[in-house]
């Protein structure tokens, strides 16, 4: 069990301010009187006191409490012009940040947990103990912010009111990040006080980008106090470190929601978008992908786009799966977004109205950004996150340089998107979820869709998703395991958060209506070893609008599918319809190699994952109990059929 408020809270102990007189006297000293005026609207003392904490801590030249008023919020973008943080580009409201070249994704081998001594940590996490942790932060934070001025936001992971949405604070010395949190987070400094009420706790992040030099890199730390629910930050600007608000306090939400909710909630590293089906009806999904594995891409092919990273479910007084975006805006990967995939998010990066903040991508001379993948014409030189650029430009190994990071950004508005569901994204009811999808990077094993037989077998799915490492986590390589897409953001034990999903996907509460389909979809699937001689991916980008228009036809009755050990697949005729309605054929030969079952495969990834779990203590004997009833059902099935069964052959 996780304890709250357990062992020193550090910002305390460093910041040394413990009363709200104590607080005040620091606001006197170090605010002027019009940002004293529009501190004093909040009154929640734990609150001020962790302000008074962090600039007592860091000692900024200034303080600017940002209320998310219009002047406010220009106020933030002029500093972060002024500053250098971001430049102008070309289009009106478009502007470009560059980070460091050593800070261009999450730094996974500098990013931990503090715990306490025999807490319980799940084992793909990373760990400090409470005593290094203070000893980092009394080295490194004290003074940090001198000569700058530090920016204190008010936000809610949600919309206001919502049951799972939790307030939350945002401090940086960084113009980009809180420009940033303006775009991706609700501003809720005028109900923070009773959203702080109602949710019974919030969350508080402290940024500081330092010197913002490659020499500081090494020395960046992201630290996440789970007890205080706290997370610090230091020299690093890349937004997944630093915009806390985002997997810092994600993180926390997992936690609060496995050892404080369970049964009732989960924090889910999901899009949700909804789809249009037969006469009109809206079918909502939410969908698991690791980092870099096609979840926007995903996300935006609904016809009513909510979120395309977080969501926050609960079981609803209805029975239903409810679920709302803790974000308000998307900071997406640009790389292979175009016209042809991506149609609504490039009306938003290429037409006028949108504001967007670009990070890491090409900048031509005439101010205009461009990215690999993007289907257009690349420019014969630009400047880049590492400086000059030019066509033919190789590294000191003589690889070439491409023109945008593999992890390039843009930050934008949700709403600014055509098939955004904006009255459903901000109702604090959130959306009814259908259908649950779980996804990774699979080139040879799993078919590109299959809809779990119970609710166990697909929690099942979920903790058995595997991924390529991607550009977004420096330091990762290689084939991994990623439960439920979220294992980089599960603090406690593996165990623990896999009961809540068993617990909360087999409550009484959720009526029969509202159990969610539960599936997985896989469109990396290549054609290696699928009796096929060609390259590449055995389909295309835009077939995902057929699996999740399967998905939603099956959830509401309309289709029926093929039972086999590892779920329902798809019929032949049901799949060919759907493609017709997106004008491309579909043969008969490429649904036979995509949903034949390749029997050993499966059972090795079985194998694996039972491996695997094994190791971790307390893990639920429901999951191997699944595992164990496929894999005799595979292995009868290989000595009727042989290793490699047709599809046909189940009909």
């Amino acid at each position: 069990m996780l304890e709250l408020k357990k062992g020193a809270d550090i910002l305390a102990t460093v910041g040394e301010v413990t009363t709200i007189s104590d607080a005040k006297s620091v606001f006197e000293q170090n605010l002027d009187s019009i940002n004293q005026q529009k501190l004093a609207k909040i009154t929640n003392e734990d609150a001020l006191i962790k302000v008074a904490n962090a600039i007592s801590m860091c000692r900024p030249s200034s303080v600017f409490i940002n209320t998310g008023s219009p002047d406010d919020v220009q106020w933030i973008r002029e500093h972060s012009l002024r500053k250098g943080e971001e430049e102008k580009l070309a289009k009106e409201g478009h502007t470009i940040h560059f980070d460091l070249p050593q800070d261009q994704a999450r730094l996974v081998n500098q990013t931990f947990y503090i715990i306490n001594e025999d807490e319980k940590m799940s084992s793909l996490a990373k760990s400090l103990l409470r005593d290094d942790a203070l000893a980092y932060i009394k080295e490194f934070m004290p003074g940090i912010m001198a000569d700058k001025v530090m920016m204190v936001g008010f936000y809610s992971r949600g919309p206001v009111g919502a049951p799972a949405a939790i307030p939350a604070i945002e401090i940086s010395s960084s113009t980009y990040v809180l420009h940033s949190a303006e775009l991706l987070y609700r501003n809720c400094y005028a109900d923070f006080d009773s959203e702080v009420l109602r949710a019974g706790l919030f969350y508080t992040n402290v940024h500081a980008e330092g010197d913002n030099t490659p020499e500081d890199v090494p020395n960046a730390r992201i630290l996440m106090d789970r007890s205080w629910q706290t997370t610090f930050s230091t020299f690093c600007t890349y937004a997944g470190n630093t915009l806390l608000l985002k997997k810092g306090n994600h993180r926390f939400s997992v936690d609060y929601a496995t050892y404080y909710k369970l049964g009732q909630q989960l924090s889910e590293h999901m899009f949700i978008t909804g789809m249009t089906g037969p006469n009109g009806r809206k079918t909502f999904f939410a969908g698991a992908a690791p980092s870099g594995c096609g979840k926007t891409t995903t996300a935006m092919v609904g016809t009513d786009f909510i979120g395309d990273d977080l969501a926050q479910m609960w079981i609803a007084d209805d029975g239903t799966l409810r679920a709302i975006n803790p974000e308000k805006g998307i900071f997406g990967i640009v790389e292979d977004v175009n016209r042809e995939g991506d149609p609504y998010l490039m009306d938003c990066l290429r037409g006028d109205g949108t504001e967007v903040i670009w990070s890491n991508v090409l900048i031509d001379d005439n101010r205009v950004p461009h990215w690999v993948g993007n289907g257009e014409n690349a420019p014969e030189r630009g400047i880049n996150f590492q400086g000059e650029w030019f066509k033919g430009k190789t590294d000191a190994d003589g690889k070439p340089v491409p023109m945008s990071h593999k992890n390039s950004r843009c930050t934008l508005l949700a709403s600014a998107i055509a098939n955004h569901a904006t009255e459903i994204a901000e109702d604090p009811a959130g959306a009814p979820i259908k259908v649950i999808t779980y996804s990774g990077r699979d080139a040879d094993t799993m078919p590109p869709v299959w809809i779990a037989k119970s609710m166990n077998e697909g929690v099942a799915i979920g903790a058995s998703i595997v991924s390529q490492a991607t550009a977004t986590e420096v330091g990762a390589t290689g084939v991994r395991r990623q439960p439920w897409a979220n294992a980089p953001f599960i603090p406690g034990s593996l165990a623990d958060y896999m009961e809540a999903q068993f617990t909360l996907f087999n409550s009484t509460n959720l009526s029969d209506a509202g159990r969610p389909v539960m599936a997985g979809l896989n469109y990396f699937l290549t054609h290696a070893n699928r009796g096929s001689s060609g390259d590449g991916l055995l389909g295309e980008k835009k077939d995902v609008r057929v699996w999740l228009g399967w998905l939603e036809l099956y959830a509401h009755g309309d289709v029926e599918a093929i039972e086999t050990p590892i779920g329902m697949l798809p019929k032949y005729e049901d799949l060919k319809t759907l493609f017709g309605a997106i004008n491309k054929e579909y043969p008969k030969e490429l649904y036979d190699m995509q949903f034949a079952l390749y029997i050993d495969k499966i059972v090795s990834r079985i194998d694996l994952q039972t491996e695997a779990y094994s190791e971790e203590k307390g893990v639920p004997q429901t999951l191997f109990d699944v595992y164990k009833k496929q894999k005799e059902e595979l292995l009868q099935l290989k000595d009727k059929f042989g290793a490699i069964v047709a599809i046909g052959n189940l009909c």
